[in-house]
């Protein structure tokens, strides 16, 4: 009960500080709903090896014989009394609350309160019968967890339905894994998928660092949230400029365990003793699992989510893949990492016109849940995919993702930094840049100690300016171009050196005379008139351009092909817009940078790291070009 009375005096306005009488606030409405309308209780729940996790849950108060709700459950290695707190405390959850649910949170193995030993992303077990499976894995946990739930929780209706954002959004694609009879409807959200290719800790093979430098100290530690904010790792930062920071203090990712973490991080270990894609990443991708899935699913992602798009957009793919016919649909929205559940409205310099939050709870989720829970309403009706057109600010509904009719785009890399439509027909021509990891390419342009949630559409007039960035622009468009689904770039380069990254960007750049700009901005409003606005980046190390399973070094000055596909797009570059292209070898310090010669980057040290001539070709016999799939015949 103690968990319960300190929710209690939060929701009435108690607020205590150290040296301090206690002060009374005035309440808070959805919180004195849920003081009124909850009770709350816990249980160490057993699983069939005798481990016992913590799960807290909510019961409406007239929960009972003749009035039932369905379970509403997430997993999450982010402490499950953080839960309650929640429901009052998001205004999306405040209206799955007041819409009645019983919710559980429960601690996984190893976390918190849970008893057994935690392992990041924990390989999932081979048998697809979870019921029978002997060795404990994540989806047996939560079929364990479900029949203990539905068999012991007063006032359920029997139905289960799991979600989780992040790395709650893994353990809800796990959960689906199980195939409980009473688990009807899963929700993974910006799900942790795959920790090599494209989500979290790197992209393209590239290590991105910085997220998980600080991310993983504190996760490691008994109360994370109690943290101070500012830190790098384990020590109190030295400046607020991570771009200095990381360049000159922690260097290398060996650096980083040798200056700071001194083996007391294992993952990050795990990290550096696992450089290429092998059975240690390979067996952490539950999708391999995902054949014979019975809920109906609902992946949601966000086109700015820094860390997880890659996730929510390979979950729906493989899915959907692995399971014809199955109940199987995507949303995705204008949204950083679970800003679905705020107002949404905007991000960045960026406005989407409208409370896209709202919109994703009361059309798509809430609907979604209450027909495969509780058997209202018409959520069959909902789209295959329900995706938000960006740069046109309006949500559109598909039959398939990426959508079937699709005309196939090719836009070259030319001379005098052009990208058009026409195949080049010059004999020689290239464009070259220096990378030198000395000066490498900043993701952003401000000063800030921790990555920002809005550098995937910032403005990058920083970049261009940039001798180590190649530029490649159009013409001002006459009219919409609405690009769909991947983009691949393929490109023609060479090296001076065996190994180089490769950064390509696209860009929505705004019209000279472009006044727009958010009205609710506070200060001088961003300037709009030729503003680049990143639709899309993504990076590839080099050494895999043939395949992440094994690196394979380039033969300087040969030009060699190197193809980046970008996670899928659904943008509309406006009449007066221009599209442009940008190219470069360093992203710092989101990811780390190449030593741009054929070694183990995770053993390299400073002086390893060595400049690189690149080139990128763009002649009749060697194109570089951009391919994509845009929609024919656009509305307006």
């Amino acid at each position: 009960m103690r968990t319960f009375l300190l929710i209690v005096m939060g929701c009435l306005g108690y607020v205590a500080t150290a040296g301090a009488q206690a002060t009374v606030t005035q309440p808070n409405e959805d919180s004195l709903y849920f003081v009124t309308h909850y009770r709350q209780d816990s249980a160490m729940i057993e699983m069939r090896d005798g481990v016992k996790l913590y799960t807290e849950y909510f019961i409406p108060v007239d929960a009972s014989k003749s009035k039932q709700y369905p379970i509403l459950m997430t997993r999450t290695p982010y402490n499950a009394s953080r839960g309650g707190s929640g429901l009052y405390s998001r205004s999306g959850y405040v209206k799955l609350m007041r819409e009645g649910f019983i919710f559980a949170f429960q601690d996984v193995r190893g976390r918190w309160r849970s008893e057994g030993d935690f392992v990041h992303v924990r390989p999932e077990g081979d048998n697809p019968n979870k019921k029978k499976q002997k060795e404990p894995d994540e989806s047996t946990d939560t079929y364990d967890a479900i029949d203990w739930m539905v068999k012991h929780l007063p006032g359920n209706n029997g139905n289960v339905g799991i979600f989780g954002v992040s790395y709650p959004g893994f353990y809800s694609t796990v959960a689906a894994l199980s195939n409980h009879p009473a688990l009807k409807a899963v929700s993974p959200q910006a799900p942790v998928t795959e920790w090599f290719i494209g989500d979290d800790v790197h992209h393209g093979g590239a290590f991105f660092w910085m997220d998980f430098f600080v991310f993983l100290p504190r996760f490691d530690q008994d109360n994370p949230y109690g943290v101070n904010d500012r830190t790098f790792g384990v020590l109190p930062f030295k400046s607020p400029n991570n771009y200095e920071f990381f360049l000159h203090e922690v260097q290398t990712p060996k650096g980083a365990n040798e200056k700071f973490f001194k083996d007391s991080i294992a993952f990050w270990n795990d990290i550096l003793a696992h450089p290429d894609y092998d059975e240690y990443w390979k067996s952490r991708n539950p999708l391999s699992h995902a054949k014979g899935v019975k809920p109906a699913m609902l992946t949601v992602g966000g086109w700015y989510d820094a860390e997880d798009l890659y996730g929510a957009l390979e979950t729906y793919e493989q899915l959907e893949a692995q399971n014809p016919g199955a109940t199987n649909k995507l949303v995705m929205g204008p949204w950083c990492h679970g800003c679905w559940w705020r107002d949404a409205q905007s991000l960045g310099d960026i406005s989407f016109g409208a409370p896209t939050g709202e919109y994703f709870v009361d059309s798509l989720f809430l609907p979604f849940m209450n027909y495969h829970l509780k058997g209202r309403g018409n959520a069959p009706a909902l789209a295959e995919a329900t995706m938000f057109e960006t740069g046109a600010n309006r949500w559109q509904k598909f039959p398939t993702w990426p959508p079937k009719e699709l005309d196939r785009m090719t836009y070259y890399l030319g001379d005098n930094d052009a990208l058009t439509t026409s195949a080049p027909t010059a004999n020689t021509s290239f464009s070259e840049y220096l990378s030198d990891p000395d000066h490498p390419v900043p993701y952003q342009n401000a000063i800030h100690w921790q990555r920002t949630t809005s550098y995937m559409l910032d403005d990058q007039r920083f970049a261009s300016r940039r001798p180590d960035v190649l530029t490649f622009m159009s013409e001002p468009l006459t009219q919409d171009i609405t690009w769909a689904g991947a983009v691949v770039a393929e490109l023609m380069a060479s090296l001076s050196t065996t190994d180089a990254d490769f950064v390509v960007k696209i860009v929505d750049v705004h019209p000279d005379d472009d006044t727009l700009a958010l009205a609710s901005l506070e200060g001088t409003p961003p300037v709009m008139g030729g503003y680049q606005e990143l639709v899309r980046g993504e990076i590839l190390r080099g050494r895999y351009r043939n395949g992440f399973e094994r690196g394979m070094a380039f033969k300087p000055g040969e030009i060699t092909p190197v193809t980046v596909t970008l996670p899928d797009v659904l943008h509309t570059f406006r009449p007066g817009h221009r599209i442009m292209v940008q190219i470069q070898s360093s992203w710092f310090p989101l990811a780390d940078r190449n030593p741009q010669q054929f070694i183990n980057i995770y053993k390299a040290d400073p002086e390893d790291y060595i400049p690189s001539t690149i080139r990128i070709y763009h002649d009749a016999q060697h194109p570089s070009a951009i391919k994509v799939g845009a929609i024919p015949a656009w509305p307006k």
